[in-house]
């Protein structure tokens, strides 16, 4: 008599609808893990990566959530992402003025959230798309951060709950790569930080898409002003 396969294990992948989370999301499914996408509404510009984020999961058949957090917004001002009075910055990610977009403890926020319904769940891990190309400017993307919510992921709860940042020594350039290998359409992603019809073309996110895809010789499929 044969045994009943065990159902595979279960992973929260946190979900922007940028080309980093969804190369995230696919890499956790390849691997084998019952995936259940996250998405957070804090009342960034940029909100239209949320309804990108839906339409992947709806196409793939990847149970989703967005939650609403933008009662928070209040909380987290002083960033071109979240204050309307504060414009969004040009230019590559080295610049220091690129340092406008950090959301404060964004990250911290979001992977407690993340670790409370992995709980939920009975999941064991949650995943995000931290890379190198962050550590400069976003403290929450380095790997000293996820050393540290790692330690006090294993505190929190009962069931400790492993934080998987894949990317996280890696460049932008590795992660579309590894992204093409496996036969992704980053035409379904949105990383502008802008919230307009098509891409702007000149902030630091869409500079830095931009020149991953010019590194491999290829077109970025999405529409850029």
């Amino acid at each position: 008599m044969q045994s009943k396969q065990s159902a595979p294990a279960k992973a929260v992948v946190i979900y922007s609808g940028g080309m980093d989370s969804f190369t995230v999301l696919h890499l956790a499914k390849q691997q084998g893990f019952d995936v259940h996408a996250l998405s957070f509404d804090y009342g960034q510009r940029h909100n239209k990566e949320l309804a990108v984020a839906a339409a992947v999961c709806q196409q793939e058949n990847i149970p989703h959530k967005v939650v609403d957090i933008t009662a928070i917004n209040q909380l987290l001002q002083g960033s071109s992402l979240t204050s309307k009075d504060i414009d969004i910055p040009t230019g590559d990610y080295a610049d220091a003025n690129m340092k406008s977009t950090v959301v404060p403890n964004r990250n911290m926020i979001l992977l407690s959230l993340a670790i409370g319904y992995a709980v939920s769940l009975q999941a064991d891990k949650v995943f995000y798309g931290a890379h190198s190309g962050d550590h400069d400017i976003y403290p929450d993307c380095r790997p000293e951060f996820v050393d540290a919510i790692n330690s006090v992921s294993a505190l929190a709860n009962y069931e400790p709950i492993e934080i998987v940042s894949p990317f996280l020594h890696d460049s932008k350039l590795t992660i579309l790569k590894t992204g093409l290998d496996m036969g992704l359409d980053y035409a379904n992603t949105w990383t502008c930080y802008q919230g307009l019809e098509k891409a702007c073309g000149k902030c630091g996110s869409c500079i830095e898409r931009l020149g991953a895809f010019a590194a491999l010789g290829l077109t970025d499929p999405i529409a850029y002003y």
